[in-house]
């Protein structure tokens, strides 16, 4: 997330479907002192970084005013990571420490989060975002160390007592990638789905939302460096980008739905370049929305569940 919990990346490949076993060492210990730090963070609910977004997903334009609504996910267009430049790591990232355990893996993901929407945030609103460690678990699986942290976010609006939002951020740390590392076999997206939309993540589509959400993550812009040092064979799509055209898909569809809670679960990166479509399916009495995202070969990327009032 942004602010001090900041993490936005996209996923790796998938998490290994069987962990070995849970690694508990003096370092894990130390790590698990985290648990219960808590930080709050303020910020204002300006029109820009809205219509900004708008643009960049090809909702015609249209006005902001103070009161409008946010879309579901918007939320992370607040909040923003202001670490000074010499805060910053060679991966474009913030260094370790801080609010988030400095877990000493050199990868992490964003592998997930669980939304409860509460009441609506709404343009002009001064919000407060309290960040709590609720978790951190060490394990060990066939693809080396993992290190889960979760992360409790709660907004509240306007000074109100009760959260408007309520956000679980699952953050996973990896081992860097060794030669002959070979990642579980991926997942045949569903066929058939009522709702579909297809675009092609370009780097410029990538560098806008980097830029929205204030990301300094290299592998969303710098080819050389995800190439050369991470090893994958383009620039990754933003997990959160991916959940937001999710969100966005049922938007299309059902303008009026009123969402009560929303999951998602990162499976596989999704690359630049090359078409990626996102996908929908209600249930047959209307209350939850399957929603997914699926690759140019096919495979699945991201899989989520939107509960409708």
């Amino acid at each position: 997330m942004a602010g001090g919990a900041g993490v936005r990346t996209a996923p790796d490949p998938p998490l290994p479907s069987h962990l070995e076993s849970d690694t508990v060492t003096a370092e894990t210990q130390d790590l698990r002192a985290w648990i219960g730090r808590s930080e709050t963070v303020h910020d204002t609910f300006g029109p820009t970084p809205v219509v900004a977004l708008t643009a960049t997903l090809d909702h015609p334009a249209a006005p902001t005013p103070p009161g409008t609504p946010l879309p579901k996910l918007w939320h992370w267009l607040y909040f923003l990571p202001m670490h000074a430049q010499s805060e910053i790591g060679a991966d474009g990232h913030a260094k370790r420490g801080g609010f988030l355990p400095p877990v000493p893996l050199p990868r992490r993901m964003w592998a997930g989060s669980q939304f409860s929407f509460r009441s609506p945030l709404r343009v002009g609103d001064a919000v407060a975002r309290t960040s709590t460690i609720e978790d951190v678990t060490d394990k060990t699986g066939r693809t080396g160390r993992l290190v889960f942290v979760k992360v409790r976010h709660e907004l509240r609006a306007n000074g109100a007592t009760e959260p408007a939002l309520v956000e679980h951020h699952d953050i996973v740390y990896r081992e860097a990638q060794q030669p002959g590392d070979v990642p579980p076999p991926p997942q045949p997206a569903p066929t058939g789905a009522p709702w579909q939309r297809e675009l092609v993540p370009d780097d410029v589509l990538l560098f806008r939302y980097s830029a929205l959400t204030f990301n300094g993550h290299r592998i969303h812009y710098d080819r050389r460096y995800v190439t050369q040092v991470e090893g994958y064979p383009g620039l990754i799509v933003h997990g959160p980008l991916i959940a937001t055209l999710l969100m966005d898909l049922l938007r299309r569809h059902r303008p009026d739905a009123d969402v009560a809670s929303f999951q998602f679960k990162a499976l596989r990166p999704t690359f630049d370049g090359h078409p990626m479509r996102v996908n929908g399916a209600p249930s047959a009495d209307g209350k939850t929305v399957r929603l997914w995202a699926q690759d140019h070969e096919g495979w699945l990327t991201m899989d989520a569940t939107a509960t409708l009032r």
